[in-house]
């Protein structure tokens, strides 16, 4: 726990009765909430209060946030006496730098109908149980923001992390003129501002997104103009060697002859193909994506063909040990890490990654005949995995580290040699085929096989679990070709797949549907 102690500079006078102002802020790692503290604490001292601020850290970034509390009084008596934590049902004032952060906090009773207000920021930063499902796991804000009605006293809820990114500043810059805007502290808006200028560090974007945040509290209809808006990553031209830039323009250009219903995924899909291997790959997902569209039916707006973009991009990038240490080892990586952790000047960031390989990466790796091989023979694999299972702790803060997965994230160009492909390709060519083969008879089933790699993400073991679930689930699909409602069903097998991490749901689906068939 950390405390700052109660220390004022008083200014004026105050009635013998006025009540202590209590406020708490929830925000994780990276949303500036001790320097929204310290800004709090500036503004209220600067206007003769005393102030007592107190921060409890959760136990990791994403299972608990940081709650900073804040008391302040008029500085009438010497030594006030503050709590330390915030109190159910005693809360005068509560920010939340995210969504589930508001709603954490009215489960636990610091946002009540009779006096507080609650200024939160309706963006969403994903938990880890959120991303681990196997389908969509995120949460939906509808039921906090209906929990905010019922029990805030006010509520002035807004995407204030938008404004801040749009101005290159953080959000608690947002928070803190959403705050000034709701009157609720009896201070003046230039008495917020010199706190920000008095902090010496970011003073102007600080100052422009604290305005926009201010402005939008007080007309919610109207954002404010203050900011200038970055560049976004459309409006950002493609930089590379002569030759490389070139081939990339051909397959822009081929891209763009698409139908522009399909036009827009696939050019994103191209992308994120071309970024992971090379352009050659990139021709092969675009030869994909065609093969595909010639098949499909323009009465139906090409929906065939715009699910194919997206799931073949995502399918032909999968996830191996070479993709991870090259998105380890990348600039932009480090750049974005750093300026996440406000890392300036002489500071030294120490960086640990976790490395936990399955005999299964480590073979995929090697050429491909290899590879096979070994995997045919148990005791080899056993043998492999006995050496690597041991989970590996990498400082890529430090040249050996570094050099270690640089040199493995630049096997890419001998990732198509490589045993895993092969095993990639072949499954992408048999999903594709399935797909084409039910589409002359029934379009919308052969659409639910396309939708059905979803089921595929990840890494690992939850690579392997997603596989054997869409084998299970095509093998289902494969029992509906009679069917007159063949797609519903198809849906359905999906839906127990993603929904359920167990297969108790997708067994009792799968015998539905042999009854069926």
């Amino acid at each position: 726990m950390n405390i700052n102690s109660a220390e004022s500079a008083v200014t004026a006078n105050f009635p013998e009765d006025a009540a202590v102002i209590k406020l708490a802020i929830m925000a994780v790692g990276g949303q500036g909430g001790g320097v929204l503290t310290k800004w709090i604490e500036q503004c209220a001292r600067s206007n003769g209060y005393a102030v007592q601020a107190t921060s409890v850290a959760g136990v990791a970034q994403r299972t608990g946030a940081t709650i900073y509390y804040i008391e302040m009084a008029p500085a009438i008596v010497d030594s006030p006496v503050f709590a330390l934590m915030p109190a159910a049902g005693d809360v005068d004032i509560l920010i939340a730098a995210e969504m589930m952060e508001a709603g954490r906090a009215i489960m636990r009773g610091f946002v009540t109908p009779d006096r507080t207000t609650l200024i939160a920021s309706e963006h969403r930063i994903l938990a880890l149980s959120e991303k681990s499902v196997p389908g969509d796991g995120i949460s939906k804000n509808e039921e906090i923001l209906e929990a905010a009605k019922k029990h805030a006293k006010r509520q002035i809820i807004f995407d204030m992390e938008k404004i801040a990114v749009d101005a290159g500043s953080v959000i608690s810059a947002s928070l803190f003129g959403a705050l000034a805007g709701s009157k609720a502290l009896p201070f003046s808006r230039e008495s917020f501002e010199a706190s920000i200028k008095a902090s010496g560090r970011g003073v102007e974007a600080s100052l422009d997104v604290f305005s926009a945040a201010y402005d939008k509290v007080e007309n919610p209809e109207i954002l404010s103009t203050h900011i200038s808006p970055r560049k976004t990553a459309s409006s950002c031209k493609v930089v590379a060697k002569p030759t490389l830039l070139a081939a990339w323009n051909v397959l822009e250009e081929e891209a763009e002859k698409l139908p522009e219903t399909v036009r827009q995924i696939a050019l994103i899909g191209l992308r994120k193909v071309v970024d992971y291997q090379d352009t050659k790959y990139g021709h092969e997902y675009l030869n994909r994506l065609t093969q595909v569209m010639q098949s499909d039916d323009p009465k139906n707006e090409f929906r065939l063909s715009c699910e194919t973009a997206k799931h073949l991009a995502n399918a032909m990038t999968y996830d191996d040990v070479i993709r991870v240490a090259d998105l380890k080892t990348r600039k932009a990586r480090n750049v974005r890490i750093n300026k996440e952790m406000g890392i300036h000047g002489e500071d030294y960031l120490k960086i640990t990654e976790f490395l936990h390989p399955r005999a299964e990466e480590i073979v995929g790796m090697l050429p491909n005949k290899l590879g096979c091989f070994i995997e045919q023979r148990p005791g080899i694999m056993a043998l492999i995995e006995r050496f690597f299972s041991r989970k590996r702790l990498v400082r890529t803060d430090s040249l050996l580290g570094f050099i270690q997965l640089y040199f493995l994230g630049g096997l890419r160009t001998f990732r198509r040699r490589s045993y895993r492909y092969k095993i990639e390709q072949k499954h992408i060519d048999n999903w594709l085929s399935s797909a084409l083969s039910l589409l002359p008879n029934d379009y919308n089933l052969a659409l639910e096989v396309i939708r059905a790699r979803r089921l595929i993400k990840g890494y690992g073991d939850t690579h392997s679990r997603g596989l054997t679930k869409f084998d299970r689930v095509l093998d289902g699909i494969s029992l509906l070709t009679a069917h007159k409602e063949s797609a519903y069903w198809a849906q359905k097998l999906q839906a127990a797949a993603l929904d359920h991490e167990d297969d108790i749901q997708l067994k009792k689906t799968l015998q539905n549907i042999r009854s069926l068939a």
